[in-house]
């Protein structure tokens, strides 16, 4: 059972085909529940917001369309048919509890852009403060893919680390994580996502949906990081979500991370796309992963791509694997200019820098 005391935020995230009984047909009725659910929970005190699928899907059928079209401009021409009839449904079915809901249509820049990314932040506070449901979708009618999300599902985790939520509900036409490898049971309860759960994900099969348990996975990887716990079960389920508190709901349940990430290497570690990355040798990986300590020139063995000083940077170890993301204090052109040099050597050469390390451990986040 789910401590009631201490859950204050709550993000539902609701796939295709929960909110759909076909291609095109909303199932009103399912969203109706959905908000009777939701008042209920506010009712206990509670802050909600709600990451709903369904505009493409709702276009598709408007326009007649049976198989979701491969075009970029075909896809956003869907979802700008269907956005404005998702949200006026969820609307009307806030209306009998006096709820009101905010339309919130988000790219991947405006959580990438640290400015726009605090101004974010601080709308959600602002709406959730009110009691107003913010009902979040990715903004498919412009998204290209260099500012898209990719999945609801990963939207929904970067909106919960956003929004410091406690419990990010994941709910599908998935049971949860089941064991292929065995009996097919779901599994109940995961403390940490390592290799043998990935092995257990598949994709989907759906005409409208875009994710899977991958992407599902990927979600709960980067809302426990963020210290909140992630639901991931069945829409069909009647009352899924009050059951869940209740302690009786079938699904898995990922506990959150007993470190979580400040707010600062939140955005770090999953807002930011990084412009490049730098190559460490063994000993600097070491000492950043055992000691939290800056990356010191001396330890950096290579870097890839164009970027400025002040650009984010993935960190990869001897072997080429990623392990770190931070902002880098130097140009690409530079570090290749800095490599296995000493501080002292750095401080003749660029006697007018304050700080001399490539990347400064408060501006850095092990992944």
């Amino acid at each position: 059972m789910l401590p009631l005391a201490t859950t204050r935020r709550v993000v539902i995230k609701l796939g295709t085909g929960i909110l759909t009984s076909g291609v095109g047909q909303l199932d009103v009725g399912r969203i109706e529940e959905i908000a009777a659910e939701v008042a209920a929970l506010k009712s206990r005190g509670m802050q909600v917001l709600i990451v709903s699928s369904g505009a493409v899907g709702l276009g598709m059928g408007r326009l007649g369309l049976a198989q979701k079209p491969k075009r970029l401009s075909s896809l956003q021409k869907c979802a700008a048919v269907g956005q404005s009839r998702l949200t006026e449904t969820w609307q009307k079915a806030f209306d009998p509890h006096g709820i009101v809901v905010a339309q919130l249509l988000l790219t991947r820049e405006d959580v990438r852009a640290r400015n726009r990314h605090v101004a974010l932040k601080d709308l959600v506070e602002e709406l959730l403060t009110d009691g107003i449901v913010p009902i979040v979708n990715e903004n498919d009618s412009i998204s290209a893919a260099e500012i898209k999300f990719g999945d609801n599902d990963v939207l929904s985790a970067l909106v919960s680390s956003l929004g410091k939520a406690d419990l990010l509900c994941i709910l599908s036409t998935a049971r949860g994580l089941e064991n292929r490898a065995g009996d097919g049971a779901v599994i109940p309860i995961v403390e940490k996502i390592g290799p043998e759960h990935t092995a257990l994900a598949g994709g989907t099969e759906s005409a409208t949906g875009t994710g899977g348990m991958v992407t599902k996975l990927e979600a709960a990887r980067i809302a426990t990081q963020s210290g909140c716990a992630v639901f991931i079960g069945s829409g069909k389920e009647s009352k899924i979500v009050t059951r869940l508190f209740d302690g009786n709901a079938p699904g898995t349940l990922f506990l959150p991370s007993k470190l979580p990430l400040a707010s600062r290497k939140r955005w770090l570690a999953f807002f930011q796309a990084p412009a490049g990355s730098i190559t460490v040798d063994a000993g600097a990986q070491k000492a950043l992963r055992e000691k939290g300590g800056s990356l010191l020139a001396k330890g950096v063995t290579g870097a890839d791509g164009k970027f400025q000083a002040g650009d984010p940077v993935t960190v990869t170890g001897p072997t080429g694997k990623a392990f770190a993301r931070g902002i880098c204090l130097y140009s690409a052109k530079q570090i290749s200019d800095i490599i296995g040099r000493s501080n002292a050597d750095l401080k003749a050469s660029f006697p007018e820098r304050k700080r001399l390390e490539v990347i400064h451990r408060d501006a850095l986040v092990l992944l």
